[in-house]
């Protein structure tokens, strides 16, 4: 028996899935028709590589679309707990105390995380370590590499 996997995310990470998967039926399906439809106009098509790229688009739109439906229909969505603890849906300001620098950073689930956007997943080594902590607190972080630094918990938005 198959185990059903469910995907935790804020509100803002569903709505934003929600929002391409309507970006990809409502235009990208049709973009894609078109171009099937004018590479099919060519001719031959055994050796035609617009047609084979079409295909290739169409394949990977449709698996990005059962993608996120499959996400969708199995998703717990992360309500915000109390303001003094760090949990998924919380920005949370530390100060690593190696090099003192300050950063903040906002967690999400796993399929969300986006570290450019400073969105990091609470499975990763940094989001699992300051999981349940509250302000003032040095957390230990072990990387992926073995290596260990400390982390304070400034504040808890």
């Amino acid at each position: 028996m198959a185990v059903k996997q469910t995907f935790q995310l804020t509100q803002e990470g569903v709505d934003n899935l929600k929002q391409e998967l309507t970006y990809l039926k409502d235009v990208k399906r049709g973009e894609n028709l078109e171009a099937l439809k004018e590479a099919r106009a060519q001719g031959d098509l055994s050796e035609n590589a617009d047609y084979d790229a079409a295909r290739n688009e169409q394949a990977r739109i449709e698996a990005r679309i059962a993608e996120i439906e499959n996400i969708i229909k199995n998703v717990k969505i992360i309500k915000t707990t109390s303001e003094d603890i760090v949990n998924i849906g919380k920005t949370v300001s530390v100060r690593f105390l190696e090099n003192k620098e300050v950063k903040e950073f906002y967690l999400v689930g796993s399929i969300e995380a986006d570290p450019r956007a400073r969105k990091i997943s609470v499975e990763s080594p940094i989001g699992k370590a300051m999981l349940n902590h509250t302000e003032g607190d040095v957390v230990e972080v072990k990387t992926e590499t073995g290596r260990i630094f400390s982390i304070e918990i400034l504040e808890i938005n």
